[in-house]
């Protein structure tokens, strides 16, 4: 069975709920998840996972609107995760960034790099979580097949996604779900994941566990 790392946590968000139900949705697919809150830890050793998800809002807070909450939540990626991260893809793993991993690890240049796009506190934004309907475009196996879905979710907007990341899904005119080659690796980012009702949804379930297999390399059956 393949082993998947889950770095869950941070704020606003039912992290715990959330990973949980994610765990579920993979392991229909023969993936075996961990799940930590301690983010440092888990990637102060190289990894031996196969896959590395980031469920998780945690970045330096350097905001004043953070202010009473940083004390608490203030997170600084040290260097050897960043080394673990990129080791990992090195070596061929997956890694899959969920909802507001775009925000994570503010403090390292190379993380909008690996993931395809990150939260720009100047423009980027989200409009009330609720019903939304999400568009799948393309061929690629993550979504080749799959019917447009609506989901309750937040959608994020106006993130600085990088020239070559090209979409699988939208919502609103705004880029969702990607995969692209790392190094060595393969990476997806989905930005839905607000709550547990985004991992109730039948398709969104069968897009990620393909995501799934896709970044193990293995097989994608097409099936909605």
């Amino acid at each position: 069975m393949a082993r998947n790392l889950i770095l869950s946590g941070g704020l606003f968000h039912d992290f715990d709920a959330t990973s949980a139900a994610l765990a579920e949705v993979l392991a229909e697919v023969g993936v075996e998840s961990e799940i930590t809150d301690d983010i440092a830890g888990a990637l102060s050793e190289p990894s031996e996972v196969q896959i590395i998800t980031v469920n998780a809002l945690r970045w330096q807070m350097d905001l004043d609107r953070f202010a009473d909450q940083r004390e608490r939540w203030r997170f600084r990626l040290p260097a050897e995760a960043r080394t673990t991260i990129l080791d990992h893809l090195d070596r061929g793993g997956g890694l899959l960034g969920m909802h507001a991993a775009s925000i994570c690890f503010d403090d390292w240049q190379g993380w909008p790099r690996v993931l395809g796009a990150s939260w720009n506190w100047a423009k980027s934004h989200h409009p009330p979580l609720g019903w939304t309907g999400v568009r799948v475009a393309g061929d690629h196996p993550i979504v080749a097949g799959l019917r447009d879905f609506d989901v309750v979710d937040e959608v994020y907007s106006d993130l600085d996604v990088l020239p070559d990341v090209t979409p699988l899904a939208t919502a609103n005119g705004q880029p969702l779900i990607w995969a692209r080659p790392v190094r060595r690796g393969r990476v997806v980012y989905d930005a839905l994941g607000h709550d547990i009702r985004s991992y109730d949804n039948e398709v969104h379930r069968t897009l990620l566990q393909r995501a799934a297999l896709w970044l193990l390399k293995r097989p994608v059956g097409v099936r909605e």
